[in-house]
């Protein structure tokens, strides 16, 4: 049985029973079904399936969002967005999917050839919990389109929002067995990648589960996605917007209580402007509400648990003691509920194995770099690889930054974020392969080249 834990509160929310062995097979033959018969479909009927998933989240927000923040603490104004923003991804590949899907005509020496994209067949998705919404829908709405089918294994936090995304994708019409949630453990993976009928896997999560997924994969020869952690760092230079660069500073620490992979943890400041930055960004952070995430004051919410909360500080703990100083925050709050406060690190040992880890808290680490390449050196000198900041007006310094930064993204005086349009995912230990965009649609896709 999975029963949901309301962070803000410590108490128990609804159960969800855990699939039986015979219950998940006949999960899987029926997806099996569908896919047989979804493959065949036309594009036309496909995006009209897409238009009505949109209208259903747009239908549902409300209800939708309230299960999130339930489940894992956001704040119901950011949960209302995100669920927003899960409409406009099925509306946008509904619009703009057909086109990436074209047939493209080649000239070779023995006459013409016709690529043409098909689908596979069962995808896998294992999901987190910080974006119980997004991070599903940026696989479902492309995997709908391609005429695959999808099975999602949703993180133990967030079952009821796995459960929430298939009833509303069913009250859109889609054929049974085209989408669905399975309420299993972690330890029936492995076997799910084995099944002959499940042909790729796709994960968002942690750099241990994804080694585990990758090595699945790779013992049974299938194709995999992986989305991992970052430590992105979030570069001001002296040219910069500082104000901006604060403000938005300040957003990619306490957005989803500091629990978002792509938003600035290490805030890599040029010498010039750090002091200025500095009482800034501190002063800042330190008016960060934490507090009950279904007001509308609250900046944010607590973290998902609170065991993920006790991550957290005994990371800190790891960097003070390797010699980083906490300036403020950064401390469990008292009272229920999984709650900290904002807070700065500075003197942080980028080398420390505790400082090469991602924080997924609402504490900011704060680096003084002294010109473009000691800021280039500290954002790469990391393992991870998945996004980045950077702030400058310098024509130049913006290229270097675009071409060295070893990173899959790269904003430009902006927080990153991503976007149903364009191509998402990292290198190093953050992952390989491609969400959203038609690189995400075509990830899972057979590119089938036709003679003649």
């Amino acid at each position: 049985m999975f029963t949901s834990i309301d962070p803000a509160t410590g108490q128990p929310g609804a159960s969800i029973p855990e699939l039986t062995a015979a219950e998940l097979e006949e999960k899987i033959a029926r997806a099996e079904t569908a896919y047989r018969a979804w493959r065949t479909t036309s594009l036309d009927e496909r995006t009209a399936l897409l238009e009505r998933i949109a209208e259903q989240f747009d239908a549902n927000t409300r209800e939708l969002a309230e299960i999130a923040t339930r489940e894992m603490g956001k704040t119901l104004k950011s949960a209302i967005a995100e669920v927003q923003k899960c409409a406009a991804a099925f509306r946008h590949y509904a619009q703009q999917g057909p086109a990436m899907l074209a047939p493209t005509r080649l000239d070779t020496p023995t006459g013409p050839a016709i690529t043409r994209w098909l689908p596979l067949g069962p995808v896998l998705a294992v999901m987190p919990w910080n974006f119980p919404y997004w991070q599903v829908v940026r696989f479902a709405a492309p995997t709908i389109l391609a005429g695959n089918v999808g099975l999602l294994k949703h993180a133990s936090l967030t079952q009821g929002c796995g459960a929430a995304i298939e009833r509303t994708i069913v009250a859109a019409g889609a054929p049974a067995g085209l989408f669905q949630n399975l309420a299993i453990r972690s330890d029936k993976v492995d076997a799910l990648i084995a099944d002959p009928r499940i042909v790729a896997v796709t994960l968002t999560g942690s750099e241990g589960a994804g080694i585990k997924v990758a090595e699945a994969a790779g013992r049974n020869l299938k194709k995999v996605v992986l989305e991992l952690g970052g430590s992105d760092p979030f570069i001001v230079m002296p040219s910069a917007d500082l104000d901006e660069a604060v403000k938005q500073a300040v957003t990619a620490r306490v957005q989803n209580s500091g629990q978002s992979c792509i938003c600035g943890k290490r805030m890599i400041v040029h010498a010039d402007v750090y002091d200025a930055f500095m009482e800034n960004f501190s002063a800042a952070m330190r008016a960060v509400k934490a507090g009950d995430p279904m007001d509308a004051g609250s900046d944010m919410g607590p973290l998902s648990s609170e065991e993920q909360r006790q991550t957290t500080l005994d990371q800190l703990a790891a960097i003070q003691a390797a010699g980083g100083r906490l300036l403020f925050g950064g401390e469990a709050l008292p009272g229920k509920g999984a709650y900290m406060s904002a807070g700065v690190l500075v003197d942080v040992p980028i080398d420390h194995p505790a400082a090469q880890e991602e924080l997924f808290g609402p504490v900011a680490m704060v680096f003084r770099a002294a010109d473009i390449d000691a800021a280039i050196a500290l954002a790469n000198d990391v393992p991870f690889g998945l996004g980045s900041s950077v702030w400058t007006n310098d024509a130049a310094e913006r290229a270097r930054f675009e071409r060295d930064i070893e990173a899959g993204m790269v904003a430009v005086n902006a927080m990153l974020a991503s976007t149903p349009e364009a191509p998402f995912g990292g290198i190093k230990r953050s992952g390989y392969g491609r969400e959203l965009g038609p690189y995400g649609l075509h990830e899972f896709m057979n590119l089938k080249t036709v003679f003649g």
